[in-house]
Parts: structure tokens; C-alpha cells; sequence
């Protein structure tokens, strides 16, 4: 690889966020972390993370799947396991390589790994008969 490629691809790797879906301690935790984008290289874009409440409709979180999905800057989209379980059938249809779909447990409910579309498609790859 030249130095040019490096060079670029490094560039390239520092300007890739987290992004998060999930409630908000989870949200918090994250941004405390430093998942936040923030700065002045952020400039006016949206947030790169969306809280979950029990008052949070639908379709707007199908629209904060969807609008972190399209977005050139993230590479990984973490969302709790309980707001995946609101939007199964938009993760389903999910396809892109990047950014990837991560699903983590939330404080109150354990990682449940038959729910996760991803590792149930590992599986299924790897998996010996």
C-alpha cells in the first residue's frame, strides 16, 4: 500500500463516527464516552444518536434508523435490542456492509442473541451440518 492510500484511508478512519439508538442511559453513557459528535468539525450535521423513550413513536424511530443508515460518516450503528425489536422488520431489510448494525442489551433487558438478524445470519454462514 503507498503512502498516498494510507494516508487517505487514515483520514478516512478518524472521520467515521458511532452512531446510537437506544434509552437513554444507554444514549448517555455513549455520549459520555465520547461517541458524541461534536466540535467544530460536526458543523450543523444531526446527531448521530437518537433516544428511545415509551413515548417515542414508531416512525420516528424507522426515521432515525434510516437517516443514521444513509449517513457517509458512520460506520457503526449501535442500537439496544428493545428499540431493534420496534423496527425488526426495517434491520431485516437492512443490507449495507458499512455502516454495521450492532445490537447491544439495554440496562433492563439481557442480549438475546436469536433476535439479533446479524448473528442469526453468522450462524447460518458458519454454521456446520
Amino acid at each position: 500500500v503507498s503512502t498516498a492510500m494510507a494516508q487517505k484511508i487514515k483520514r478516512r478512519a478518524e472521520d467515521q463516527l458511532v452512531a446510537v439508538i437506544g434509552d437513554e442511559d444507554t444514549v448517555t453513557g455513549f455520549l459520555l464516552a465520547g461517541v458524541g459528535d461534536s466540535g467544530p468539525k460536526a458543523g450543523k450535521r444531526d446527531p448521530n444518536y437518537f433516544v428511545v423513550t415509551n413515548k417515542t413513536a414508531i416512525p420516528a424511530l424507522e426515521d432515525a434508523f434510516t437517516r443514521l443508515t444513509k449517513r457517509s460518516d458512520i460506520a457503526i450503528l449501535l442500537i439496544n435490542q428493545t428499540a431493534a425489536d420496534l423496527i425488526r422488520h426495517k434491520i431485516a431489510d437492512y443490507e449495507q456492509l458499512v455502516p454495521t448494525i450492532l445490537e447491544i442489551p439495554s440496562k433492563d433487558v439481557p442480549y438475546d442473541p436469536s433476535k439479533d438478524a446479524i448473528m442469526q445470519s453468522v450462524k447460518n454462514k458458519f454454521s456446520v451440518e
